[in-house]
């Protein structure tokens, strides 16, 4: 068994706000160490109702992740798939306290595609970006480092890494063949007045939009000047001990030249296919290294200045902070929950729960959207 005493860590490494209890980290490709809810001052009553639920509540979408994303995006114009997708599974989860696996439900290990889930990684991408230097600071304006044309013109000049990174940058132009304005566009008007609509103050409006996140990966790419698959294979997956199965896609076309090199441009989200693809103890893996406020066993992998800048509420949208979604007081919180719990979410009911102050992880997939507050509201009933 790998644990470590965190009230020791905590003094180490200089961070606090974290309940003092052991944390176990789970070897690469040994099983996941298992305790029984009694152990860990849990109902185990109570935690099967919440495992019931989850079961009993799966995505109303079509198996056929093809078929899912082409209804789900159908008010798109010229909306298609243009990168990989993947036929789903049935309903999986896990739950973790200090680290120990307390249930699981459904296959595990199963493959799955994650959409939006995936804009967490990439976020955190960036933040390495951060931590070693290639950006200085997210005030910096992206023109000054990508010069290509991508970030040209009066508004998208403006254009900061944190307006990307909190989706309220309004960046206008088209990537991929896509434009920004046909992604998730108004409920009024039509073409005409969606392409010539008066553009938003970088930093003002929150609007979710996937060309505009394909945009920032297209951008740390050329930043990090290497597949940003392989940045975070090499400096989170591999030290955290994930599986060789997750994948991590782009369009079919997005290919770009660095350094003489061909490089695919990744995706943040699946909705024209593609992102990452991955199992649920590869996403339980990466919910626990935050948990643990970026610290694997004894390996800092992300700053906590990265952490607490990341968890940080957006003047225009209170419940996101960099592609994390946090349970602050606004449109999106979660009543009867603690207000510091953050999360991934993506399409279909993929999430990955965060509590830092209960040592709690909680991986559900193929939730229907709609009934993951009254999930969670089942787990932390076990609690009390």
């Amino acid at each position: 068994m790998k644990a470590i005493k965190k009230s020791v860590l905590l003094l180490l490494l200089g961070f606090s706000g974290l309940v003092s209890a052991q944390t176990y980290f789970p070897g690469k490709d040994t099983p996941w160490e298992q305790k029984e809810p009694a152990e860990m001052a849990i109902d185990a009553g109570a935690l099967e109702k919440a495992v019931s639920f989850a079961e009993n509540n799966e995505y109303s979408g079509s198996r056929d992740l093809r078929m899912a994303i082409l209804k789900g995006f159908e008010r798109e114009p010229y909306h298609e798939i243009l990168g990989p997708t993947k036929k789903r599974g049935g309903p999986t989860g896990m739950i973790l306290k200090d680290g120990y696996l307390v249930r699981q439900w459904g296959d595990t290990g199963r493959v799955d595609m994650t959409f939006s889930v995936t804009k967490s990684f990439l976020s955190t991408v960036a933040g390495l970006a951060v931590d070693h230097g290639l950006i200085k600071q997210t005030s910096d304006k992206v023109s000054a480092y990508i010069w290509d044309g991508t970030f040209e013109g009066s508004h998208n000049a403006k254009v900061q890494w944190s307006h990307l990174l909190q989706q309220n940058s309004d960046w206008s132009g088209q990537l991929w063949g896509l434009y920004d304005w046909a992604d998730r566009p108004p409920r009024e008007g039509g073409i005409d007045e969606w392409k010539n609509r008066a553009l938003n103050p970088p930093g003002t409006v929150m609007e979710y939009n996937d060309v505009r996140v394909n945009v920032l990966a297209y951008a740390l790419t050329h930043t990090w000047r290497k597949p940003l698959p392989t940045v975070l294979k090499e400096k989170i997956m591999d030290p955290i001990g994930a599986s060789t199965t997750w994948r991590w896609f782009g369009y079919d076309h997005a290919w770009t030249e660095i350094d003489g090199y061909k490089m695919k441009s990744v995706t943040g989200g699946g909705h024209s296919g593609a992102g990452i693809f991955i199992n649920t103890e590869d996403m339980a893996r990466f919910g626990l290294l935050f948990m643990n406020n970026g610290v694997w066993e004894e390996q800092r992998l992300i700053s906590t200045d990265w952490i607490q800048e990341a968890l940080t509420p957006s003047a225009p949208e209170h419940n996101y902070g960099y592609m994390w979604w946090l349970n602050s007081k606004g449109d999106r919180h979660w009543d009867e929950l603690p207000e510091h719990i953050f999360y991934a979410a993506g399409f279909g009911g993929n999430f990955i729960v965060i509590d830092q102050e209960r040592n709690l992880v909680v991986v559900t997939r193929w939730l229907e959207p709609s009934k993951i507050e009254e999930f969670m509201q089942l787990v932390y009933a076990s609690f009390d």
